[in-house]
Formats: structure tokens, C-alpha cells, sequence
């Protein structure tokens, strides 16, 4: 048989788990991603190259005005350089950006070393320095924060010493040269070999770099945070449905426990008095039919009550109608028995052929029903014990004794006279127990001063809640 765990897609009886991407918001553009995943790796490539053929066009004017103005010779090579580096930078971010969900460091490391070449080889960074932002967002998402922010660290003091160190078009550059300066026929105004370091101008790239990596860290690390919470939230109700589970585990097995006690005392009793009382109708039918008829009704009225006791510990397994009452007729309580009237109790042992004296049964009880209801239950597992295990016993007492705080039931008995033949379910002493404990009372059991068995049983009378002892 296959079971269910608390966190898996179903469980019985429960509703669906709850799954990180329930917890989280996601609109129609994110649902889609998550249904087809490589949509993603798709918008960002082209994201990439386009991008990266906008601004090779830039670049590639950059240096037209740049060779206007003389920083570059005419005829240079820089132009063609520039531009292939520009887009071949653009292709190449643009496929290792595919693999950085797997291996964020390594794509990270991957870009790093590419803007270093074409920084060294053409002298320009061109997308690849936001190349390397989204890759730190990959990392931000699937390492921790520190692993993160070292990473970026690492790249930003890498890229901007290669930066410092060869950059000849980067943003500034673009932003002031993009525009061709027509100068006429002649030699530019500057005939330059090249374009001069100007810390200035470098350090737009360095600052638009460090932008650039510090939103792709903090966006990254609050989707990291956004899981996390979302996966907490999972895990936390996930715990909350295992613990209802074994919360109503324990429920039920409390509720079989009281319904085992409650039939053991309904059959057992009522089954040992229907036989004591069969016996001694049998046995005084020709000396006695007087007595017999009484021992025969006795036993009719038993058995009748014994239905009843049953019928309403089975009604309490029947659900409650759908306006919550108990069906018409039914029990009004399951765990009430049918008699609750002390002297009838012991009468009836008496005419089972039990010998039973009496002491305090005129003591009214107070009013609490759990209360009154355990002592007319222990009172009849006592005698029915005596009855079962002690044939033939000179003697047996019951004692009541209430008290403001506290009502105290003893039972005792002189001992059989012969072995008693009924094992028995070992559920009467335990039964007892069970009783006596839920109203915060003890039981003590065990052989008499002078032979025999005493029980002795105290509860006080300000015990539990009701709603705990039903």
C-alpha cells in the first residue's frame, strides 16, 4: 500500500501540498517562463546581440569622428578592429550566457577573461561588460551573498585594471565622438597616433561597469531571497499538515481507546451479570420459581439495557447530519450509560447472588456528568470484577465518600471461595485509570489488609474541563 507524506504533490484525506511556485506571485510573462523555460535563454541571446549591433554602429562612428579629429591616422585599422571585437564580444557573451544557470562562477569567469582579450586586442569592452552583470545575477540567485559579492569584487577590479590599462572607446568616447566632424580637405587639425590616456574618460567605463554590477548582485539577491522565503513557507506548511496529520493520528486513536472502553464495559459488565443471573434462575427453577421469575426479568432488563448502552456507543461512529445535531432519536450523549442510578446498580449484582453492603450510596453527587458518569462506571467494573474473579466471596463493600474537594469510591471484596474461571480483557484496572486520570483523579488496586482485593479510587471535584472529560 502506498502511502502519502506531509509535502508531496497529494495527500489522503488532506488537501494538495503546497509547492514553492504556489507561494510565489508570478504574472503571465513568468508563468510562461516557468512552463517553457527556453524562452529566457532566447530573449536573452537576442537581447545580446541586439544590443551588441546598436552600439558596434555607435562604435564604428566613434571612430570615423575620432579619425576626423585627428586621434586616429586615416587609413588605421582601429576602425575594422573595434567593430569586429564589438560584435564578436556581443556573439561569444551571448553563448556563454546560455550555460549560466548550471555554472554561474564559471560563465562569470568565462566573460572576465573575454573582456580582458578584448581589451588587450582591440582596446574596447563593448557589451560584455553587461554580459558580465547578468551573469553575477546568476550568481546573486544560486550561491550565497558572499560568494556573490566576492565574485563581483573580483570581476570589478579585473575588468577596470584592464580597463585603465588599454581602453581607447568606451562610454565616454562614444557619448563625445559619435558625431563624423567634417574638416574639410586638408590634414586634420591633430595628426595623432592615437587617442591619449585620460583618466576622465576610463573612469565612465569603470563607474558604468561597477552600475552595471551592482544592479545585477542586488536583483539577483532578492530573487534569492524571494525563493528562499517562498521555499520556508513550503517547509513551514508542510509541517503544519504533518502535525495535523498526527494530531488527528492521535485523535482517533484516543477515540478507539474510549470506545473499546466503553464497549469492554458494556459487554463485559452487563454479559457477567446476564450470566450470574441465568445461573441462578436455573438453578432455583424448582425450589425457588419465585426467585427464578425475578432473577429471569432482572436478566430481560440487563440485556435491554446492554442494547441500549450499545446503540449508543455506535451511534457516536455515525457523522452528525448536515445541520449539525445528532440525527432524530439518536444519543444525546454516547458515553452516558443507560443507568446512572447507584442503588440500581448494586441491586442488580445483588440479585446476580453477590453479596453486596453498602456505605454513603444516599450521598448526593455533585452535578459535574463526567463526574457522576465515572463513578457509576467504577462502581460496576469494581462489583463486575468481584463478581468474575472472586465466586463465591462471603462479602463484597462499596463506600462512597464526597468530600468539598474530592469524591473517593472504594470497593473491596473477602475473597473467592472458589477459582474464577474468567481471565478476562485485563481492560477493567486500565479502564479505571483512564477514567479517574482524565479528571485529574488516581486509583489504587491491589490485595486487602485482611485477603481479598480493595480498589480505592479518588477524583477531585473540581477536575478537568468539560470539554476534555466528554
Amino acid at each position: 500500500m502506498t502511502t502519502s507524506r506531509a509535502g508531496s504533490p497529494e495527500r489522503a484525506g488532506g488537501p494538495p501540498a503546497l509547492t514553492a511556485s504556489q507561494v510565489q506571485r508570478q504574472t503571465t510573462s513568468s508563468r510562461l517562463l516557468v512552463a517553457h523555460p527556453w524562452t529566457a535563454h532566447v530573449a536573452l541571446v537576442a537581447l545580446v546581440l541586439l544590443l551588441g549591433a546598436v552600439t558596434a554602429l555607435l562604435a564604428s562612428e566613434t571612430v570615423r569622428g575620432a579619425t576626423a579629429l585627428g586621434l586616429f591616422a586615416p587609413g588605421s585599422p582601429v576602425h575594422d578592429r573595434v567593430v569586429r571585437a564589438w560584435l564578436a564580444g556581443a556573439a561569444l557573451g551571448a553563448l556563454a550566457l546560455l550555460a549560466r544557470h548550471r555554472w554561474p562562477l564559471a560563465v562569470t569567469a568565462v566573460l572576465t577573461v573575454l573582456a580582458v582579450l578584448s581589451l588587450a586586442l582591440a582596446q574596447v569592452l563593448g557589451v560584455l561588460g553587461l554580459c558580465l552583470a547578468w551573469a553575477l545575477h546568476a550568481v546573486a540567485v544560486r550561491r550565497s551573498g558572499g560568494t556573490a559579492w566576492a565574485a563581483g569584487a573580483s570581476v570589478l577590479v579585473v575588468v577596470a585594471v584592464a580597463v585603465w590599462w588599454w581602453q581607447d572607446i568606451g562610454l565616454a568616447e562614444v557619448l563625445l565622438w559619435s558625431d563624423e566632424i567634417p574638416l574639410g580637405d586638408g590634414p586634420p587639425a591633430w595628426p595623432l597616433t592615437g587617442p591619449g590616456f585620460s583618466s576622465g574618460r576610463r573612469s565612465w567605463t569603470v563607474m558604468l561597469l561597477l552600475a552595471l554590477l551592482v544592479l545585477g548582485g542586488v536583483t539577483g539577491a532578492g530573487v534569492r531571497a524571494r525563493r528562499v522565503h517562498a521555499h520556508d513557507l513550503a517547509l513551514r506548511y508542510a509541517a503544519m499538515a504533518r502535525e495535523r496529520d498526527t494530531s488527528a493520528a492521535l485523535a482517533r486513536s484516543a477515540e478507539r481507546a474510549r470506545i473499546a472502553r466503553e464497549m469492554h464495559d458494556i459487554v463485559a459488565h452487563s454479559v457477567s451479570v446476564m450470566v450470574a443471573l441465568s445461573d441462578g434462575a436455573a438453578s432455583a427453577l424448582d425450589r425457588a420459581p419465585e426467585a427464578s421469575r425475578q432473577a429471569l426479568a432482572e436478566l430481560s432488563r440487563t440485556g435491554r439495557e446492554a442494547l441500549e448502552d450499545m446503540r449508543s456507543v455506535l451511534g457516536s461512529l455515525r457523522p452528525v447530519e448536515a445541520g449539525g445535531g445528532v440525527e432524530e432519536g439518536g444519543p444525546t450523549s454516547p458515553t452516558a450509560p443507560t443507568e446512572t442510578d447507584l442503588h440500581r446498580v448494586v441491586e442488580r449484582f445483588r440479585a446476580a447472588g453477590l453479596p453486596v453492603t453498602t456505605s454513603g450510596l444516599q450521598t448526593p453527587l455533585p452535578l459535574d456528568t463526567a463526574l457522576r458518569l465515572a463513578v457509576v462506571r467504577i462502581v460496576t467494573e469494581g462489583l463486575t470484577n468481584v463478581l468474575r474473579h472472586a465466586p463465591g466471596t462471603p462479602s463484597a463493600g462499596v463506600a462512597l465518600r464526597c468530600t468539598d474537594t474530592a469524591v473517593e469510591v472504594e470497593i473491596v471484596d473477602a475473597g473467592g471461595t472458589r477459582t474464577g474461571s474468567d481471565r478476562g480483557a485485563h481492560r477493567g484496572l486500565v479502564g479505571m485509570r483512564e477514567r479517574a486520570a482524565l479528571l485529574g483523579g488516581h486509583v489504587e488496586a491491589g490485595p486487602g489488609e485482611a485477603g481479598g482485593w480493595r480498589v480505592r479510587v479518588v477524583m477531585p471535584t473540581g477536575g478537568a474541563d468539560e470539554g476534555d472529560r466528554a
